[in-house]
């Protein structure tokens, strides 16, 4: 379904990450009403943002009150996420746990518990990544953890058809986001030019506005 993103409440999980924030300009600018969650609201841009809630997303207590108190929106993006990299052999415990904790587990937390306060035409959107369909080497457990985000939401995108919700996953290429250069642990392979996130926060809003419903990474093709 198609939707006019002017005066809708839309919730940026990760609004002060690179692409969070890209997405969160331009929403705003798209005339939608800007919330957040964040782990600290510092970052945020008052003018921007208009309302926000602190949670650590491994937290399931605190996303539940988060999306309460930001309550009712007509849509949800979760712009967060963590990467790693080195073999499988070479990761420690602490590092898969936190892996899946907040690429995998994370969204599937937040889909529940925003869900019941998302507004009959709305959405919920997850930005995965390239290899949760096309696994790399070196990023086993990265990739893994994105995949079984992504198959969260093909599964979740049936269950709540009824409510007229759209689950959207976004599969980008390798984005100029700083991210890689903040692993968990190991050290980024050399890797091409990523896209400019602008590009990207723009291709998603189109999609969210269009009523697109996946975005495979040749979707972004400029």
């Amino acid at each position: 379904m198609s939707r006019d993103l002017a005066g809708k409440k839309i919730v940026i999980v990760g609004a002060t990450g690179v692409l969070g924030a890209a997405l969160a300009s331009q929403l705003h600018s798209s005339g939608a009403l800007v919330r957040a969650v964040v782990r600290d609201a510092g970052r945020l841009d008052s003018g921007v943002v208009s309302a926000h809630a602190i949670a650590d997303i491994t937290d399931s207590a605190a996303l539940r009150a988060a999306f309460a108190g930001l309550a009712p929106f007509d849509g949800v993006i979760n712009a967060a996420g963590v990467v790693a990299f080195g073999t499988l052999a070479e990761l420690d415990d602490v590092t898969l746990t936190n892996l899946f904790a907040i690429n995998a587990i994370a969204p599937m937390v937040m889909l529940r518990e925003s869900a019941a306060h998302i507004s009959e035409g709305g959405f919920f959107l997850n930005i995965s990544a390239v290899v949760a369909l096309q696994p790399m080497a070196g990023m086993a457990a990265y990739s893994a953890s994105k995949a079984g985000a992504w198959g969260a939401m093909v599964g979740a995108t049936r269950e709540l058809r009824r409510q007229q919700i759209d689950v959207i996953d976004v599969r980008p290429p390798h984005t100029e986001t700083g991210l890689a250069t903040r692993p968990l642990a190991g050290v980024a392979p050399k890797l091409p030019t990523g896209l400019d996130p602008a590009f990207v926060a723009t291709r998603i809003i189109s999609a969210i506005k269009d009523g697109e419903r996946d975005l495979p990474v040749e979707a972004f093709s400029s």
